[in-house]
């Protein structure tokens, strides 16, 4: 395989399954519609959306050796660069709970691999052998147990200041610290938090829409390049110092939406590889998440698909506050 045109990196992926429900009730026994396996974390899925989208793509992460065929028949089928160190022990298992078809999700993560300081290095040695200026890297989920807050922040250092174009999708302590730490020249291309998330790491409260411009464009400003804020039903901010639109899909897709603001990431990474506006970009990764969930439980994203779905995405140019 050639050099690849985007690497994801996933410190904590999992093995999601996905428990379908007519209705979740706690505390009473339920009988269960169906049940599915796939492979996941945030990485996983942003690999395998890109896959979809024509992107030559290489996974890097930390995988159980116990467990870790499951990622590997994953990378083998959408032609995805296997970059994972193996350790020894099991990925953990995320249980999906699916209910009211598709409008509920509740999500049980289990306890992942313990990791230490040596690990994070071992990552860091491995994505020194593919940095380069223009690639896209995509740092995404959470830290499993044993890593500092602080490990996103130094990939990202790292890939930074190699020239890549680094999109950090992660929540809580370890997206405050790769925002709070970065000097102008050091801050990611890109970030995708929610609402809630996008709250937490700024420790503004951000209740209204003028509240959300302002926490992005105040980001903008320290070097961020693009900030796109997911904020449910009501669709996803995207950004730039250029604008503002905020992106909805045409329909509600009904069914589970895990995976979807992964898919998106990977229509941001398309979109910046492809070097399109921000209009464009909305639109490429609205629609890259409406397509995945469209095609749920298969995990994956058609390019043909999307590009039909772009042209009905909803835009709404926003005013800066």
């Amino acid at each position: 395989m050639n050099a690849p045109q985007a690497i994801t990196v996933t410190l904590n992926p999992a093995i999601d399954q996905l428990v379908t429900l007519d209705a979740l009730l706690p505390g009473q026994v339920q009988r269960a519609l169906g049940s599915v396996q796939a492979p996941g974390g945030k990485g996983i899925n942003v690999a395998a959306a890109l896959a979809g989208l024509g992107v030559s793509t290489a996974a890097l992460g930390v995988l159980g050796s116990d467990n870790a065929g499951m990622f590997e028949a994953l990378f083998a089928q959408r032609g995805i660069a296997d970059a994972c160190l193996r350790v020894p022990g099991q990925t953990r298992t995320n249980i999906k709970l699916v209910a009211d078809g598709g409008r509920q999700t509740t999500d049980i993560n289990l306890p992942g691999l313990m990791l230490v300081e040596a690990h994070l290095h071992a990552v860091m040695a491995a994505l020194a052998r593919y940095l380069r200026p223009g690639l896209a890297v995509v740092l995404s989920g959470s830290l499993p147990a044993g890593l500092p807050a602080d490990s996103w922040a130094r990939l990202q250092a790292q890939a930074v200041a190699a020239g890549a174009d680094v999109l950090l999708d992660t929540s809580e302590a370890p997206l405050a610290a790769a925002l709070a730490t970065a000097p102008h020249a050091a801050m990611p291309w890109a970030i995708k938090p929610n609402r809630e998330e996008l709250q937490a790491a700024t420790g503004q409260r951000l209740d209204g829409r003028d509240a959300l411009l302002a926490a992005a464009r105040r980001l903008l400003e320290r070097g961020l390049g693009l900030a796109v804020v997911s904020m449910g039903e009501e669709g996803a901010l995207f950004a730039t110092l250029q604008g503002a639109v905020i992106a909805r899909p045409p329909q509600r897709a009904r069914g589970s939406s895990v995976g979807a603001g992964d898919a998106m990431v990977a229509g941001m990474v398309a979109a910046r590889l492809r070097g399109l506006d921000l209009a464009d970009t909305a639109r490429l990764s609205t629609a890259s998440a409406l397509a995945w969930l469209q095609a749920a439980p298969a995990r994956e994203v058609d390019a043909n698909r999307v590009q039909a779905l772009a042209a009905s995405v909803l835009l709404e140019p926003c005013q800066w506050p």
